[in-house]
């Protein structure tokens, strides 16, 4: 009878370990960007924080991540990149507020901030059309098989989400709204 429980032990915190995804979250969002994480540009008055980000969970094998904040409903034909930032080493799980700010230097050593749509490295922060529905950003941390994907804080978005498709284990994803 022991050795039955304790397969059966070993059998639960099998299956649990198994059950354990790759999680995104953030200590400073909820459902809906604040004005804190607004943009000050375009006619918005935040404050252009980037807020925190953490993970959990992250797959065998992962040398880096990276982490985007992505509006597909921008009225542009393609979207608007808000954050690119890669090459974070695989040792780190957080990416702190304020860390979108290059000057600020609160970002991971080593990582690479690469061109928005605001057309400058760095975090910029949402600011959709007056009188438009909420647009709902999308923010996904990226597991990479590659600890250097090769490119630099010149690369744009559409460079880096290519780099990135070649060298994916997997992602995880935040949905945020913001109306003003």
């Amino acid at each position: 009878m022991k050795a039955l429980t304790t397969f059966l032990l070993a059998l639960i915190v099998c299956i649990s370990a198994k059950a354990q995804s790759f999680t995104l979250k953030s200590a400073d969002l909820g459902g809906q960007f604040s004005n804190e994480f607004a943009s000050n540009s375009f006619g918005c008055s935040g404050d252009n924080k980037s807020p925190q980000l953490e993970w959990d969970n992250a797959p065998a094998g992962t040398k880096s991540f990276a982490v985007t904040i992505y509006d597909p409903q921008a009225p542009t034909g393609s979207g608007w990149w808000h954050w690119v930032i890669f090459d974070i080493p695989a040792n780190i799980h957080e990416l702190k507020q304020g860390a979108g700010d290059p000057l600020a230097k609160l970002a991971p050593a080593g990582s690479i901030q690469g061109l928005t749509d605001f057309g400058v490295p760095g975090y910029g922060g949402p600011c959709p059309p007056v009188n438009d529905a909420a647009h709902g950003y999308v923010i996904t941390v990226y597991a990479l098989k590659t600890a250097k994907l090769g490119i630099d804080n010149k690369a744009s978005a559409a460079m880096a989400g290519f780099m990135f498709s070649n060298n994916i284990i997997a992602k995880a994803s935040l949905l945020v709204y913001y109306k003003r």
